[in-house]
């Protein structure tokens, strides 16, 4: 897998993965830090989960 290849996942994955809640990913989404990628066929909203990791990485913060 390329390094420029997307992890697209639903936010509840994204949220579990990094131990924050499903709402701050999505408000994440709302503030622009992280791009929206689509819904799923649930309706959850789609994020690059390198892009989460990045701004996690880079913000220094998850629940512990």
């Amino acid at each position: 897998m390329s390094p420029t290849t997307p992890v697209i996942c639903d936010t509840v994955a994204a949220a579990h993965h990094f131990h924050v809640t499903p709402a701050t990913v999505r408000q994440w989404i709302r503030r622009g830090h992280v791009q929206h990628n689509g819904y799923d066929q649930a309706g959850r909203s789609l994020v690059d989960l390198r892009e989460v990791r990045d701004y996690v990485t880079q913000r220094g913060t998850t629940a512990a």
